[in-house]
Protein backbone atom coordinates (compact mmCIF):
# COMPACT_ATOMS: atom_id res chain seq x y z
CA UNK A 1 0.00 0.00 0.00
CA UNK A 2 1.25 3.66 -0.89
CA UNK A 3 1.60 6.05 1.98
CA UNK A 4 0.73 9.69 1.92
CA UNK A 5 4.09 11.56 0.94
CA UNK A 6 3.23 14.44 3.07
CA UNK A 7 2.52 11.81 6.17
CA UNK A 8 5.59 10.25 5.90
CA UNK A 9 7.86 12.93 5.49
CA UNK A 10 6.18 14.11 8.95
CA UNK A 11 7.31 10.56 10.55
CA UNK A 12 10.34 10.32 8.77
CA UNK A 13 12.50 11.10 11.59
CA UNK A 14 10.83 9.06 14.18
CA UNK A 15 11.20 6.30 11.32
CA UNK A 16 15.27 6.99 11.26
CA UNK A 17 15.91 7.14 14.50
CA UNK A 18 13.68 4.25 16.07
CA UNK A 19 15.48 1.96 12.62
CA UNK A 20 19.25 3.35 13.90
CA UNK A 21 18.36 2.92 17.42
CA UNK A 22 18.09 -1.18 16.86
CA UNK A 23 21.73 -1.21 14.71
CA UNK A 24 23.63 1.72 13.37
CA UNK A 25 23.34 1.64 9.15
CA UNK A 26 24.38 3.61 6.00
CA UNK A 27 21.54 5.13 3.88
CA UNK A 28 20.76 2.36 1.24
CA UNK A 29 20.88 -0.11 3.98
CA UNK A 30 18.52 2.44 6.15
CA UNK A 31 16.42 2.42 3.09
CA UNK A 32 15.94 -1.37 2.56
CA UNK A 33 15.28 -2.14 6.10
CA UNK A 34 12.88 0.66 6.14
CA UNK A 35 11.27 -0.94 2.89
CA UNK A 36 10.84 -4.33 4.41
CA UNK A 37 8.87 -3.00 7.05
CA UNK A 38 6.65 -1.76 4.81
CA UNK A 39 7.66 1.49 3.49
CA UNK A 40 8.02 0.41 -0.11
CA UNK A 41 7.79 3.98 -1.66
CA UNK A 42 10.08 5.57 0.54
CA UNK A 43 12.79 6.82 -1.81
CA UNK A 44 16.60 7.81 -1.11
CA UNK A 45 16.32 10.96 -1.86
CA UNK A 46 14.30 11.84 0.79
CA UNK A 47 15.89 9.52 3.37
CA UNK A 48 19.96 11.13 2.82
CA UNK A 49 18.56 14.73 3.61
CA UNK A 50 16.85 13.77 6.85
CA UNK A 51 19.51 11.91 8.26
CA UNK A 52 22.06 15.25 7.14
CA UNK A 53 19.19 16.62 9.18
CA UNK A 54 19.62 14.76 11.77
CA UNK A 55 22.92 14.79 12.33
CA UNK A 56 23.20 18.59 12.30
CA UNK A 57 21.00 18.49 15.02
CA UNK A 58 23.45 16.16 17.07
CA UNK A 59 20.86 13.56 17.02
CA UNK A 60 22.60 11.17 14.93
CA UNK A 61 26.92 10.73 14.55
CA UNK A 62 28.28 9.34 11.65
CA UNK A 63 31.47 7.47 10.59
CA UNK A 64 33.01 6.54 7.96
CA UNK A 65 33.42 2.36 7.14
CA UNK A 66 35.62 0.85 3.99
CA UNK A 67 33.03 -1.38 1.85
CA UNK A 68 34.37 -4.63 -0.45
CA UNK A 69 31.88 -3.57 -2.66
CA UNK A 70 32.89 -0.05 -3.66
CA UNK A 71 33.73 3.69 -1.96
CA UNK A 72 33.61 3.79 2.15
CA UNK A 73 30.30 3.59 3.61
CA UNK A 74 29.08 6.39 5.61
CA UNK A 75 27.15 4.94 8.53
CA UNK A 76 25.01 6.20 11.35
CA UNK A 77 24.02 5.78 14.91
CA UNK A 78 21.59 7.42 17.25
CA UNK A 79 23.49 9.49 19.98
CA UNK A 80 21.92 9.88 23.30
CA UNK A 81 20.36 13.29 22.37
CA UNK A 82 18.70 11.05 19.60
CA UNK A 83 18.20 8.18 22.20
CA UNK A 84 15.91 11.20 23.98
CA UNK A 85 14.02 12.46 21.03
CA UNK A 86 13.05 9.48 20.05
CA UNK A 87 11.41 8.82 23.47
CA UNK A 88 9.69 12.38 23.24
CA UNK A 89 8.70 11.83 19.47
CA UNK A 90 7.65 8.34 19.97
CA UNK A 91 4.87 9.88 23.18
CA UNK A 92 4.20 12.48 20.87
CA UNK A 93 3.44 9.93 17.67
CA UNK A 94 0.87 7.77 20.49
CA UNK A 95 -0.86 11.09 21.62
CA UNK A 96 -1.56 12.14 17.78
CA UNK A 97 -2.37 8.65 16.64
CA UNK A 98 -4.87 8.20 19.84
CA UNK A 99 -6.54 11.53 18.76
CA UNK A 100 -6.90 10.96 15.39
CA UNK A 101 -8.44 7.99 16.68
CA UNK A 102 -10.89 9.38 18.58
CA UNK A 103 -11.71 11.93 16.18
CA UNK A 104 -12.21 9.18 13.47
CA UNK A 105 -13.94 6.64 15.44
CA UNK A 106 -11.23 3.80 14.58
CA UNK A 107 -10.88 0.96 17.08
CA UNK A 108 -8.27 0.69 19.47
CA UNK A 109 -5.86 -1.78 18.23
CA UNK A 110 -6.74 -5.32 19.45
CA UNK A 111 -10.47 -4.18 19.88
CA UNK A 112 -11.03 -4.45 16.10
CA UNK A 113 -14.75 -6.12 15.82
CA UNK A 114 -15.80 -6.04 19.62
CA UNK A 115 -18.84 -4.38 20.57
CA UNK A 116 -19.28 -2.46 23.66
Amino acid sequence: MAHDPQMLKGVLSLLLLSVLREEPGYGYGIVTRLKAAGFEDLAEGTVYPALARLESAGLLQSHLELSASGPARKYYRTTPAGVAELAARGRAWRSLVAAVDTVTGAAPPGNEGKSA
